[in-house]
């Protein structure tokens, strides 16, 4: 017989989980405490934005595979095995995560179960979560129910929510015993079947996998704005530097660009919540890289506020500047932590006026940020504007023909804040050009004194970049 499944929470993860174990042939039911939001799933509507999502919810809404409810006695009559999906959000006093829902979860489903069950860990918590988790709900069974705690992260990113789930690069199971290791299994069998790789292992390891994750790709972004800091300052190309150290198979191209930094509400609160938890076991250097990493992140917002101030003579006061993006990402409508709009609400607290396009994000960026003009097409943002600022990197703003855009704006100046623009392209059209880690010229620093030293052996004068590739050029003719 096929597993009938709950969901519990159906935000950004748990809707789309839902929706895709329907698809794998389930019959799912979401649960969750919001009765609008279970009121709108239920009539197929998704309440925020996630390329595909929209058909799966609807089709499997309307076959009856999917339905939604705001019980959890409901559930636990229905199901035989409940994932758990709801937040784990920052700690309003704290950096630690918020696990009041992961708790309520197991504290309101434990009393009504009648048989004995799996109970899946899908959201991101601190490590040692898990164990707790099954304390709390052996304390409230009744009596001859047992119920498993198992662990199964999610690897999700935002604007690929359905083929990260659908077709998983990995699969990680906690477990602590094999019946929920071939629950995992059951469920999971045609991503297996393709080849996705399966690790299986204790609770806290499968815990520490999502953070552990999460906390080595802020890392990496952190690193190239730090690198990009100093590419400014010494007169570099990060972007290029970026494209040398990519072609290292140890450390690759992606998530090497350089530019306003990472948001969103996964990375820079998960950073956090480990870096809590690491300071809560004692373990202090992996809390010391994460508070740096968070730091880096931060200032590359600031930096561009700096660079963009530059660009119109250092002062903003009564600038028109045209925001390109308020999501924190491409292909979302997320505005959780986003670097755009800290980027717009440091301009206009400048004295910019500052007006904001985004594709899919400016009725949530609205809700968070009402003191920005937020515009329905991105000429108005650019018309008479003195400074354009790409803030978020969707393909429709990367392609933007800078000739029609040049002949909307007031001044030809453009931030490029993702590194994702032609310069040559924007540059021949009369653009003045910039972009984080991409100085047009050396910044003055002052001179180091070197450390005493032999005096080395004569060596070739270093070449600028390019000359040797012009001189190669010249050769060939």
């Amino acid at each position: 017989m096929t597993l009938r499944i709950s969901v519990i929470g159906t935000g950004y993860l748990g809707a789309t989980h839902a929706a895709c174990l329907a698809e794998l042939g389930f019959d799912v039911l979401g649960v969750d405490r919001s009765a609008a939001k279970v009121d709108a799933l239920s009539r197929g509507l998704v309440p925020f934005h996630e390329p595909g999502l929209d058909e799966l919810v609807a089709g499997h809404t309307a076959s009856g595979r999917l339905r939604f409810t705001t019980d959890l006695a409901e559930a636990a009559a229905f199901a035989d095995v409940h994932f758990i999906c709801v937040g784990t959000p920052q700690q309003s006093q704290g950096t630690a995560a918020d696990l009041t829902a992961v708790f309520d979860v197991a504290a309101g489903l434990a009393p009504h179960l009648r048989h004995s069950t799996v109970v899946i860990g899908k959201s991101t918590v601190p490590v040692g979560t898990a164990a707790e988790l099954a304390a709390t709900l052996r304390a409230r069974l009744p009596l001859g129910v047992e119920a498993e705690v198992a662990w199964n992260p999610e690897f999700l990113r935002e604007g690929h929510a359905v083929q990260d789930t659908l077709r998983p690069d990995r699969l990680v199971f906690g477990v602590t015993s094999p019946g929920a290791e071939l629950v995992l299994r059951e469920i999971y069998a045609a991503a297996i079947e393709r080849g996705t790789p399966v690790h299986v292992t204790d609770l806290a390891t499968a815990e520490l996998a999502k953070v552990a994750a999460n906390a080595f790709l802020a890392t990496k972004i952190s690193f190239i704005n730090a690198m990009a800091e100093i590419s400014d300052r010494a007169g570099a190309d990060v972007v290029a530097l970026a494209d040398v150290l990519g072609d290292d198979a140890r450390i690759g191209r992606r998530f090497l660009d350089a530019g306003i930094g990472f948001g969103g509400g996964c990375l820079p609160k998960d950073i956090r919540a480990l870096a809590a938890r690491a300071a809560e076991l004692g373990a202090p250097s992996i809390r010391a890289l994460l508070e740096d990493v968070d730091d880096i992140n931060l200032r590359a917002r600031d930096r561009a506020a700096d660079l963009a101030a530059a660009m119109c003579g250092g002062d903003l006061d009564g600038r028109r500047v045209a925001l390109l993006g308020a999501a924190f990402k491409p292909l979302s409508d997320d505005v959780r932590d986003s670097p755009a709009l800290h980027v717009a609400a440091a301009l206009r607290r400048r004295g910019a006026d500052v007006r904001v396009f985004d594709p899919a994000a400016a009725n949530n960026a609205r809700a968070v940020a009402p003191e920005l003009t937020y515009v329905a097409h991105v000429d108005a943002a650019l018309h008479d504007a003195d400074l354009v600022v790409l803030a978020t990197d969707w393909p429709e703003l990367v392609a933007l023909d800078p000739g029609r855009a040049g002949a909307l704006v007031r001044s030809r100046r453009i931030l490029d804040g993702r590194n994702k623009l032609d310069e040559e392209a924007w540059t021949a059209a009369g653009w003045a050009f910039r972009a984080l880690g991409r100085a047009a010229a050396p910044v003055a620093t002052a001179p180091v004194a070197p450390a005493p030293a032999p005096t080395p052996a004569p060596t070739p004068a270093p070449r600028r970049p390019g000359r040797l590739r012009s001189r190669a050029a010249a050769l060939l003719r």
